[in-house]
């Protein structure tokens, strides 16, 4: 007997059932079994992409999965420079890298998006209110460390983003280049959007006195935590949590001045797949996809309030208040704006000169310490031209936030130039770093060596 001759034999002695019946057999005759290649580009480890590629790959058996991993400025690149290899998504937790492709023309939209209202958390939307990228995670952002590292040194934890700039830090801190990490980008834009331009920079380069190095990956501030390498550090809130549920030996916070965003995916324009793309999206915003993120070596935040009451009790929810923030509401479209101009400074005045920086920033410490105790005016004077010099940033608030000129600056990528225009700023950049930062250590050396003589006639005497 025909299916069809079935359903008009129980349709008849159940007319309501039969509905419900028919929508779901014709709902699963109805989609297409997934089949070909599926590419996703990712920033993400494998700790996170391979759980979902398992997961999905089982339910899809005749589709190929290739994850392409890369950094996020990276990744970018490939997408924008229309690499030969089509990819079908983007996944990542930078909401201004996808604001950055999605103004470059480089996203697809999703159909049916804009038909809702746009959820948010912490005030800012879960979802691109145009449609071209979606939350599938929350991020937030705050201080990792390893209490057995800081027991040893008898250093108390960090609670926020000032506390790593005190000399008692000096040595213990790591931190990745923004140019290299998306999340760290994050970080140091949340620093220049809560505490302004100027004195974010200040912050900063204060900062970069105590680094004991500046690293290739955000993993890698993770990773040496975890095993000691360094004490603490700037990470993102997952790096923290899933350390702690995998037994490591780490603490982690958030400051008051930091931010809950989205953790985003996208279908990239051209597509070859976008069925498979799609229904990857469907499967990371699905229940059982969001509480993949309970995993212990995943220790992510959903997006959805519905799965937590299966959370583990170490997951905090960003729904209910259970992060408190000062409420700052991150800008995206300045982050963007100024992407390239952020980093290139970066790494000019700090990941570039952390050799120099160091060095005087421990003369200075060590001669604030001393003086500490003295009423001289003269030589606090000449600590504090130091300080300045250490402190310094070349562009203006207001220039930081003028298109024409962030427009100028560019990711660099070997085998391709910068601009004239870039290289020249640059240029006078570097030699005004190299310059200030050796007056600034000769100003404290001098300061040093002048309180060394005062104590030396002082015993004498």
């Amino acid at each position: 007997m025909s299916l069809a001759l079935q359903l008009r034999i129980f349709s008849r002695a159940f007319p309501a059932a039969i509905l419900v019946l028919f929508a779901v057999l014709m709902s699963a005759a109805a989609e297409t079994p997934l089949k070909g290649r599926l590419i996703i580009l990712t920033s993400f480890p494998d700790a996170l992409f391979d759980p979902y590629r398992r997961a999905f790959q089982a339910k899809h058996p005749d589709l190929t999965i290739h994850i392409l991993n890369k950094k996020t400025s990276a990744a970018i690149s490939y997408i924008q420079d229309k690499s030969s290899t089509q990819v079908d998504l983007v996944w990542a937790s930078a909401p201004d890298a996808f604001e950055m492709l999605k103004q470059s023309g480089h996203l697809r939209k999703r159909e049916g998006a804009g038909s809702a209202p746009v959820k948010r958390v912490a005030g800012y939307p879960l979802d691109d209110p145009d449609g071209y990228y979606t939350g599938f995670a929350v991020s937030g952002y705050g201080v990792m460390w390893n209490t057995e590292y800081l027991a040893r040194y008898n250093l108390k934890a960090p609670a926020n983003w000032d506390d790593l700039a005190k000399p008692a830090y000096a040595g213990h801190l790591a931190i990745t280049a923004p140019s290299r990490s998306g999340t760290t980008h994050l970080i140091v834009e949340i620093i220049l959007q809560s505490k302004g331009w100027r004195e974010g920079w200040n912050l900063l380069l204060r900062m970069s006195g105590n680094l004991a190095t500046v690293t290739a990956r955000s993993f890698g501030v993770r990773d040496g935590i975890r095993v000691g390498r360094f004490g603490t550090g700037p990470v993102i809130d997952f790096f923290g949590f899933s350390s702690m549920a995998t037994g490591k030996p780490v603490g982690f916070a958030y400051p008051a001045e930091t931010v809950l965003l989205p953790a985003n995916v996208a279908i990239v324009e051209g597509a070859q797949n976008l069925p498979a793309a799609a229904a990857f999206i469907r499967f990371l915003k699905s229940a059982e996809g969001q509480c993949i993120l309970f995993k212990p070596e995943i220790s992510r935040l959903p997006v959805r309030p519905d799965v937590y009451r299966d959370a583990p009790a170490a997951i905090p929810n960003p729904f209910n208040g259970s992060i408190r923030t000062k409420g700052l509401i991150f800008d995206s479209n300045l982050s963007r704006q100024r992407y390239h101009l952020v980093n290139v400074l970066f790494d000019v005045l700090i990941t570039h000169r952390l050799t120099a920086a160091k060095a005087a920033w421990a003369s200075l410490h060590e001669a604030e310490a001393v003086l500490a105790g003295l009423p001289d005016p003269e030589l606090r004077a000449r600590i504090a031209e130091a300080r300045d010099l250490l402190t310094q940033v070349p562009v203006s608030k207001e220039e930081s936030r003028q298109a024409s000129f962030t427009r100028q600056f560019s990711r660099k990528k070997p085998g391709f130039a910068v601009s004239q225009r870039q290289a020249a700023l640059e240029a006078g950049w570097v030699a005004s770093a190299k310059s200030r930062y050796a007056e600034a250590r000769r100003i404290s050396d001098e300061v040093r060596s002048a309180l060394a003589a005062r104590s030396l006639m002082s015993q004498t005497q």
